[in-house]
């Protein structure tokens, strides 16, 4: 008897994997189809407008069909993947013409019951129940106590075809491989994220004492090679999408929101170079990576703390300048799939060896692709370092609602007055931009002056700290 084609194939739809994003782009599928595949394992990555995650199926079987080729942009909510959850079971129609299917509540004999344990679970895709139930044997035709049963539980599943259960810890995809990687019993993690998500950084917690990690440059990552170029062809287009689209619709609507005012100065950073230096070589900061966006960070952390008017975000719908006393501390990102600007939560908190840790893993995570849709959210302020590519300065647009954004030039060595005489000094220029609805020309000078008379003189980090 052939197996009821509705409870043999199940249909993973994409989920909404942060922030009621409506649709992303298959980057790569990791398997085909014939492939087995087992819950929790990695099926392919996707990138949202704002991050590339990976997805977890949630149950076993055989690839039966890939809906979507790689590059292909899916609206949240379609089928990308039909999985046969019991196959060699006979003959069935096409996946396509099956319906979301729950797996039969027969229960195996004791000595088969699969063990409990957590089940991944995407974020805006529902919750799955805290045990496995074993599914029908191969082969075995499926009875009329067995259909009656199959209904009732599709009558109990919620709109995303996934049975509601006990509540499970939260988190996305990323979090809980790191989780994985760790040994970390997400189940044990105390959640800081918003509606009890819990974060990377909660899953470090949990972790601690971690090994410091391996040495990173903060500096941009490499650009992907330019799209192959048709002999003869006079243009390249492009599609814009992803993160350099929604990077583009971010800045327009900064830009044309905000009135932007930006301010530079030039200065003499010669003894910050020497103080990076000397910190290279004290042993309470072996193992992290040293470097001029180091101290110019928390340069102006301290610029803040003398003038937190800067740190607020403007509310237009109430009506309410809102001002932040905390620093979510942004630091824009080149990668290949275009800009981003991360952020290290609570930045303002953190000493010199913390702050060093958390940039260099937000540049690592960057780099490799792997920033979460989290980490990018609530910024309040950010740092761009256009020198890393030889720039003496620009004048940067705010990331969206925030209020402020210091651009970091190339430090060069330059004729400068020094004691009378001229001398070869390091110099660079900063470029402050400021919303000026929140900041007004004072208040953004004294901020600018602030972080250059840090540089110029790094002892006051201690004075004013």
């Amino acid at each position: 008897m052939t197996q009821d084609t509705s409870l043999r194939f199940r249909e993973f739809k994409m989920p909404d994997v942060g922030e009621g994003l409506t649709e992303a782009e298959i980057l790569k599928w990791y398997v085909q189809p014939g492939d087995t595949v087992t819950d929790g394992q990695v099926v392919c990555e996707v990138e949202t407008a704002k991050a590339a995650v990976e997805l977890p199926i949630p149950y076993d079987g055989v690839v039966h069909e890939l809906r979507f080729e790689e590059g292909t942009t899916v609206d949240v909510g379609t089928s990308i993947i039909t999985i046969d959850v019991a196959p060699g079971s006979g003959d069935a129609a096409p996946a396509a013409a099956a319906a979301p299917v729950v797996e039969t509540p027969a229960e195996a004999p004791a000595e088969e019951a699969e063990p409990k344990g957590r089940t991944p679970v995407l974020v805006g895709y529902g919750v799955a129940e805290t045990s496995t139930k074993r599914r029908a044997r191969k082969g075995t035709p499926a009875v009329p106590e067995q259909a009656a049963a199959a209904s009732a539980i599709q009558a109990e599943m919620n709109g995303h075809g996934v049975v509601t259960g006990p509540a499970r810890p939260l988190a996305k995809p990323p979090v809980r491989k790191l989780a994985k990687d760790l040994g970390i019993d997400l189940a044990t993690v105390t959640p800081t994220g918003p509606d009890g998500v819990i974060t990377r950084e909660d899953v470090h917690a949990a972790a601690a004492p971690a090994p410091a990690p391996a040495p990173v440059r903060a500096e941009p990552a490499a650009q992907p090679p330019p799209e192959p170029v048709v002999a003869g062809a006079r243009e390249t287009r492009i599609p814009i999408k992803g993160v350099r689209k929604a990077t583009a619709a971010a800045m327009v609507g900064s830009a044309f929101t905000a009135p932007h005012v930006t301010e530079f100065i030039t200065l003499d950073v010669t003894r910050t170079m020497k103080l990076v230096d000397e910190l290279k070589a004290d042993k309470d900061m072996a193992g992290l990576r040293v470097n001029p966006l180091l101290l110019i960070a928390k340069a102006l952390l301290v610029a803040i703390k003398r003038n937190p008017a800067v740190n607020a975000a403007w509310d237009e719908a109430a009506q309410e300048i809102v001002q932040k006393h905390y620093v979510n501390l942004g630091i824009a990102a080149a990668t290949p799939r275009g800009l981003i600007v991360p952020n290290i939560k609570d930045a303002h908190d953190k000493t010199l060896p913390e702050l060093a840790q958390a940039l260099g893993e937000l540049v690592s995570t960057a780099r490799e692709g792997k920033t979460t849709p989290a980490a990018m959210q609530g910024g309040t302020v950010t740092i761009t370092n256009v020198g890393v590519f030889g720039v003496d300065t620009g004048t940067p647009i705010l990331n969206p609602g925030e209020s402020a954004i210091l651009a970091v030039g190339a430090i060069k060595l330059q004729p400068w007055v020094h004691k009378g005489k001229v001398k070869p000094r390091q110099v660079t220029t900063l470029a402050l931009s400021f919303d000026h609805r929140l900041v007004d020309g004072e208040l953004g000078s004294k901020v600018l002056a602030d972080v250059a008379a840090i540089l110029e003189q790094p002892k006051r980090l201690i004075t004013w700290a």
